[in-house]
């Protein structure tokens, strides 16, 4: 049965500012993202302002990243022992409308030049555009993200200038600004991703369920209006 929206909050602010910090390759991070798209359907009174924020969920693999055999065996002990893991994953994806082909992946990617692109998409997009398409290539097509040719074409696809774009990443442009965000999250506390923080006030950790998301957006709301009014 289809969720209903939540009844307005009347003294709500204008907007709340949500920071979700998370990976693209992470499987809880996909499903998290489309789970807060659905909250904010149950929310529809309270404007937010998203600032999608990068996090390295595998720190430890090159630039050049790895094959993906070899990854499930050093992060998980076997590509078996994965699979169990895999099938929730996939069934959790599927419940939200989401296509998740974990079998089509043959190629682990670092993803520092893919929060490159996320962040430089701001100018002619919402980031959050381009972080879906990235996460869509990795999780429904099994694309390999650490190929320039694919990360250009899925900066096309969002209305990013190719030729910018290939020249930005053969560079080290925002380098630096993004492996700096990424570690300051993991030094300020977090942990496990997606991690959302909801005005500064409500942080929730986790691919909560939407209910649980538009509630703590409820709750930042009005924690927003409380200080304003104080």
């Amino acid at each position: 049965m289809a969720a209903k929206p939540m009844a307005a909050d009347t003294s709500s602010p204008a907007s709340v500012h949500i920071d979700v910090v998370s990976d693209v390759v992470c499987p809880w991070c996909y499903v998290g993202k489309r789970r807060l798209e659905t909250a904010l359907t149950l929310v529809p009174d309270i404007a937010v302002d998203i600032n999608w924020r990068p996090y390295f969920l595998n720190p430890w693999i090159p630039r050049e990243g790895i094959d993906r055999q070899t990854y499930l065996e050093t992060k998980f002990g076997s590509a078996e022992r994965y699979g169990v893991i895999a099938e929730r994953i996939v069934a959790a994806a599927a419940m939200e409308g989401l296509v998740c082909a974990p079998d089509k992946v043959s190629r682990q990617p670092n993803t520092l030049d893919c929060h490159r692109l996320i962040l430089w998409s701001r100018s002619v997009t919402d980031p959050g555009v381009m972080k879906q398409r990235l996460m869509e290539l990795y999780f429904a097509e099994g694309a390999d993200l650490t190929d320039p040719k694919v990360l250009i074409q899925a900066a096309i696809d969002c209305g990013m200038e190719g030729d910018l774009v290939r020249r930005l990443l053969a560079s080290d442009a925002d380098v630096d600004r993004i492996e700096n965000e990424a570690n300051g999250a993991k030094e300020a506390g977090v942990d496990g991703v997606p991690c959302f923080f909801f005005g500064g006030t409500i942080i929730v950790t986790g691919a909560q369920s939407p209910e649980y998301l538009a509630h703590a957006i409820e709750r930042a709301a009005r924690a927003g209006d409380a200080k304003m009014r104080a």
